[in-house]
């Protein structure tokens, strides 16, 4: 029997990502390949909930 798919994770609001990416930068400095990926992540994911705070408010 095959198993359902796994529900995607649940967005994060645009201002919760927002403060995750302010967090990551307020350190200063150059960025390591670790931070690097992670803000990169965070840029995915800032852009989707930007196209969800527009569909909503369409």
């Amino acid at each position: 029997m095959p198993t359902p798919p796994a529900q995607p994770p649940r967005a994060r609001s645009l201002s919760a990502v927002n403060e995750e990416i302010r967090s990551l930068l307020s350190a200063g400095g150059l960025m390591t390949a670790e931070v690097r990926r992670r803000y990169e992540e965070l840029l995915v994911e800032w852009a989707a909930a930007v196209r969800g705070d527009v569909t909503e408010a369409a």
